[in-house]
């Protein structure tokens, strides 16, 4: 018996294909000023460049699982980058794009479905769950790159903002995802470590930590921190708070144009 997922299983699918076409179409239009609503260009690139970022993540648990002893995820769809495979659809795509619609925030979704009783090893469940967040640390420096490169020279002001913008959105999902509350891949990283007891005990609450999380967030005094801790790490990588904040109000084009951002030199 192999060990080794079917080819096919890991075929990248023709959605997740689709999908980095949209991001590279509408990041060339913001890039050239091509469309003739900066505003929707910006909205379509920056969802769609998230949903990658997204399917990277989930993928990335997916991939360290077989590597770690699961050869199920590969029959699963897991290795395929296909958003419609994974386990949890809705909360895995559906809710962290609306949740970035809603509050730019890059909230984490829910992680593919690993059979743990075939993995040996207390570092290598750990390395599942620290593998997704990773993807969005390494999505996060690629973001940054041309501003801690200084490279944003020729770089149009709307490019910037978006990237800016979608940087935030990956430190913050990072960020979030690393907090060792049940039901996150934080959790996750320290769960093999923990007694059984402990372990019994906190299980049933995993289901409810992601929206005890969000409720936490709406509270302005926890926000106020966390997006302190967010605008310190962007600051550290280059990127002003002028810059989110323009990203993200080009993100909302619905809410009409803001000429502050416009006038940016």
């Amino acid at each position: 018996m192999t060990t080794v997922p079917r080819t096919r299983d890991q075929r990248i699918s023709p959605v997740f294909l689709g999908i980095t076409a949209v991001t590279a179409v509408t990041g060339w239009a913001v890039w050239t000023d091509f469309a003739a609503s900066p505003g929707l260009a910006v909205f379509l690139f920056v969802t769609s460049a998230w949903v990658v970022s997204l399917c990277l993540h989930e993928y990335a648990h997916a991939r360290t699982a077989l590597h770690s002893g699961d050869i199920t995820v590969g029959a699963k769809g897991y290795l395929s980058l296909n958003p419609l495979a994974y386990t949890h659809a809705l909360l895995s795509i559906v809710l962290p794009v609306i949740f970035v619609i809603m509050g730019g925030i890059g909230l984490p979704g829910g992680a593919v479905f690993i059979e743990r009783n075939r993995i040996q090893g207390r570092w290598k469940h750990s390395l599942i769950s620290a593998a997704g967040p990773l993807t969005n640390v390494l999505f996060a420096v690629v973001c940054t790159a041309p501003f801690w490169l200084d490279a944003l020279d020729g770089v149009p002001n709307d490019f910037r903002f978006a990237l800016a913008f979608l940087a935030l959105l990956q430190v913050t999902a990072a960020l979030l995802n690393f907090l060792p509350v049940p039901g996150l891949d934080g959790y996750g990283v320290i769960e093999p470590w923990l007694s059984y007891s402990i372990r019994r005990q906190v299980e049933p609450f995993a289901p409810f930590g992601l929206l005890f999380v969000f409720a936490l967030l709406w509270l302005p005094a926890v926000n106020g921190v966390f997006f302190d801790v967010v605008d310190t790490i962007l600051k550290s990588l280059g990127i002003s708070d002028f810059e989110t904040y323009c990203g993200q109000e080009l993100y909302r084009f619905w809410q009409g144009s803001n000429e502050f951002c416009s006038a940016a030199p």
